[in-house]
């Protein structure tokens, strides 16, 4: 069974910082890729950026480009999203999801293990 637990969101100030991590439970961490996405309230979950399982190809939603940066830590089965400049419109859940294949994809369709998700708040 994956389980996938999310930390780190909380309430930040348009311009701030907030670091986003998600651990996994399974010892395959290393074998696939990961991504982050988001909900807004009343607003379909979108996909804001991929990591390829060895960390060395991302992908990222447009409208996070030049802000955020994924990055993950094998040894600590361990997926992190730095978020810096936040703006308000990045309020939502941000949630882990867990890959099925080595491919970065943009879609939920290349996931299929979910966290709970995590809160952020950006105030203005």
């Amino acid at each position: 069974q994956v389980q996938l637990a999310e930390s780190g969101g909380g309430l930040v100030q348009a311009g701030g910082s907030l670091r986003l991590s998600c651990v996994d439970s399974k010892s395959t961490f290393s074998d696939v890729a990961m991504a982050w996405f988001r909900q807004a309230p009343g607003q379909a979950r979108e996909f804001v950026a991929a990591i390829s399982w060895s960390g060395d190809k991302a992908n990222y939603a447009d409208s996070v480009k030049g802000r955020f940066t994924i990055s993950r830590d094998n040894a600590k089965n361990s997926l992190y999203l730095q978020m810096n400049m936040l703006k308000p419109e990045d309020t939502a859940i941000y949630y882990c999801a867990r890959g099925w294949t080595t491919i970065p994809h943009t879609t939920e369709g290349g996931y299929d293990h979910w966290g709970q998700g995590t809160q952020v708040n950006v105030s203005s």
